[in-house]
């Protein structure tokens, strides 16, 4: 086999080297373990139920990167279940402690840097040192910052690093590990979809290899066993990824991702040159992200790279020089294949150029303009070409090493600096949001975000301000209307912005419910209808619409109890199941509404004042007595357990029990107000009212041994309080005001 004839050029590394990388990729981003969730972070894992296990694990398989069914046509179709399944077993392990999310990311970093290390060695054939350098570089490259110290970037870091392993089970031994490569292949399409490049690099890299062979092959008219064995080689792989392609397109479930002219303005417009010379320059200025990374962002939307309208824009210079660029490693390869001296040359160009595919919008229309993370596998191939050039220059300008090394130091130094200084960006959501206004300040969504934070740290008045910036900028965005539309003090400027943001997007589900609450409060109540009626048909499981109806028409409504019953059959929230339940107990309807108060109940899973409150007055009005106690003692068990205390005997309970109708018993045989019970001063069987509210504050105090810390509760310690003025009011007056419902609260 041709892999014999470069296994000489092969060297081996010593333990030092791998150490030396992987301590110095560990070390550089260790001021991003402290961050918070930020950015895509939040609908990627803290409000995903597949990560926080309230879904079923096999909907792990099921749904999209997100927790969206893939069968939704509101799904972004990303299916990454390997990455989901690494975040949900973070949580099961630590809860949504950001800092192990953030240390795994820095581990998985640390393992695709040591792995290209290897790649540099045995398979680009790099010298020892050079390898080392091209580790270093790919470990403080500040263009990772978005992949490994944002959470959501571990799709990224996890699917390179089985694209490497794969790469070394096909190409990094003179034994070609072909189905392993191929497992380790398709590990890394269920990490991300950009895996499935790595098939391709294989087969084509493979050929060049093999090149020599396949054309002797091809002039002799007789196949030499090492061509036959590329071809079953190559047979295999390019069926196994046609499978893995077939798969993944039945996957979308009939329809592909939806995306708005905001998230990816060259693929909506409707001039064919405009996307073409938009997407050629997109590719070039990806590049030159990797080669100068000093302007950085997390999000690259709306305006912030304007669209190539004029073949005589300046920036196709930039995009010729990078296809000239291109062409000339691609002609130096191919003029070179036969000799086979520049190996690193076409592996990084195949690196480069072909993980880097799915995101130029040639093959698919992505739902972004530039987005850095997907830059991380694409800098493998550019950092292989970049220290092969150094290699080149060290060993032809021998007079000229020194000033080099100095210039590489000077390199890596610069590089480990801006990488600890971009991870200090991603400590916050506010940090974040400032660094990428200071990048991007013409970007509307930028200033979206960032108002949306300062309305969430209620900074109305700046918040306000930056919405008007983002719709000045891009006046046309409907979500920037809706949410300044909830700021607006008047009225009429908030219905006015509401049906902007409709006018723009005819389906905007927020716009339409908050036109609808507005409309509410301003008695429009046909209109409010209306509005909510049409948020229910944007999305028919929208409990927010659902709740405002309810409010909107009122408890005596015909429709009311369906509204109800859909609200708690759409949701799983306990609060739609006490509504439900507070509405049917005032209906007399007891029972049932003691059923939703206990599903309430234990949906919580701890404990509901007001699901205990109701339930303890169905049991009353019903006359259940003992599954009241029970529910009382269970109450107080919760209780006593969340302060860290230990669990009273039952007969404490019933004591209390017995003491809540011995003062109930007092309450009726000594009202003031009851004529048969007034004061007699003569009589020697009616003690005087201050001393009839002593005895009972003493029977109060004297069983404080029994109550434990529940004798200082505010209902028992309200009894008390409103003993002092029994003069002016019975003792049943006091008692229901004290304890209400039963005194469930009593703890």
């Amino acid at each position: 086999m041709w892999k014999k004839k470069l296994s000489g050029s092969r060297t081996k590394a010593s333990w030092p080297h791998y150490a030396f990388v992987g301590g110095v990729s560990l070390v550089c981003y260790l001021n991003g373990l402290h961050g918070e969730f930020v950015h895509d972070d939040i609908p990627a894992v803290v409000l995903n139920k597949d990560v926080l296990a309230v879904n079923p694990l096999m909907d792990v398989f099921d749904n999209d990167f997100w927790g969206t069914p893939m069968a939704d046509l509101h799904s972004h179709k990303s299916y990454r279940p390997l990455t989901t399944l690494t975040f949900r077993a973070n949580y099961l392990m630590v809860g949504l402690n950001p800092f192990w999310f953030h240390l795994t990311n820095v581990l998985l970093h640390t393992l695709a840097t040591l792995l290209f290390t290897r790649v540099c060695l045995h398979v680009a054939c790099l010298r020892p040192a050079f390898a080392t350098l091209a580790g270093l570089m790919f470990a403080v490259h500040p263009i990772h910052t978005e992949a490994v110290t944002g959470v959501v970037g571990r799709a990224d870091v996890l699917a390179c690093v089985f694209f490497l392993l794969s790469l070394l089970a096909y190409h990094g031994s003179e034994k070609c590990y072909l189905w392993s490569s191929i497992l380790t292949g398709g590990l890394s399409i269920l990490a991300k979809e950009t895996g499935i490049t790595v098939f391709l690099v294989n087969v084509i890299f493979d050929f060049y290899r093999g090149f020599p062979h396949i054309r002797r092959s091809s002039l002799d008219v007789r196949w030499s066993t090492e061509t036959r064995q590329f071809v079953k080689r190559t047979a295999i792989v390019l069926t196994s990824c046609g499978i893995l392609i077939a798969i993944r397109l039945a996957l979308l479930q009939g329809s592909l991702p939806r995306f708005s002219q905001g998230d990816n303005p060259a693929a909506f417009h409707p001039s064919l040159l405009v996307r073409i010379m938009t997407f050629s320059y997109l590719a070039a200025f990806n590049w030159w992200l990797l080669i100068c990374p000093a302007n950085l962002s997390h999000d690259w939307q709306m305006g912030s790279v304007p669209l190539v309208t004029h073949v005589a824009d300046a920036r196709n210079l930039v995009t010729c020089l990078f296809l000239a660029a291109a062409v000339a490693l691609l002609v130096k390869s191919a003029a070179d294949a036969e000799k086979q001296k520049h190996v690193t040359v076409v592996l990084g160009l195949v690196l480069l150029v072909l993980p880097f595919l799915p995101a130029t919008n040639l093959v698919v229309t992505v739902g972004f303009v530039i987005a850095e993370r997907v830059l991380y596998i694409p800098s493998i191939g550019f950092i292989l070409l970049t220290v092969n050039g150094f290699q080149t220059l060290w060993y032809s300008s021998i007079k000229h090493r020194q000033t080099l090394a100095s210039f590489l130091l000077l390199l890596i130094v610069a590089q480990t600096w801006q990488c600890v200084a971009r991870n200090k960006d991603w400590r916050s959501r506010e940090s974040l949001l400032r660094a990428g206004l200071r990048t991007l300040p013409h970007n509307a969504k930028m200033h979206y975000n960032f108002a949306n934070f300062l309305r969430d740290s209620e900074h109305n008045e700046m918040a306000m301000a930056h919405y008007y910036t983002a719709l000045r900028l891009w006046p046309t965005y409907a979500s920037a209307h809706n949410n300044l539309g909830t700021l607006l003090k008047t009225q009429e400027e908030a219905e006015k912005h509401f049906l902007l943001a409709i006018k723009y997007n005819k389906d905007h589900l927020n716009a339409h419910y908050n036109l609808g609450q507005l409309y509410r409060k301003m008695n429009r109540t046909v209109e409010s209808e209306r509005m909510l009626m049409k948020s229910i048909s944007i999305s028919s499981n929208f409990t927010l619409a659902y709740v405002e109806l309810v409010r909107l028409k009122g408890p005596n409504d015909r429709n009311i109890a369906q509204l109800l019953k859909k609200l708690v059959g759409l949701s799983s929230d306990p609060d739609y199941a006490i509504m439900y339940a507070q509405w049917l107990q005032k209906r007399g309807n007891q029972a049932l509404a003691l059923r939703h108060y206990l599903g309430a109940l234990s949906a919580y899973r701890s404990n509901s004042a007001a699901a205990m409150t109701g339930a303890g007055g169905c049991l009353r009005r019903i006359g259940s007595r003992s599954r009241l106690l029970q529910l009382i003692t269970r109450f107080q068990a919760i209780q006593r357990l969340k302060r860290g205390e230990p669990l009273n005997h039952p007969d404490v309970y019933l004591q209390r029990w017995y003491l809540q109708h011995e003062l109930k018993k007092h309450a009726d045989d000594y009202s003031l107000h009851t004529p048969t019970h007034k004061y007699n001063p003569t009589s020697s069987h009616s003690p005087p009212p201050s001393k009839r509210i002593k005895n009972i504050k003493n029977n109060i105090k004297r069983n404080k041994t029994m109550f434990g810390k529940n004798a200082h509760s505010p209902h028992l310690m309200k009894i008390t309080k409103n003993c002092d003025t029994a003069g002016k009011h019975d003792f049943q007056r006091i008692f229901v005001t004290a304890t209400p419902t039963a005194a469930i609260p009593l703890c």
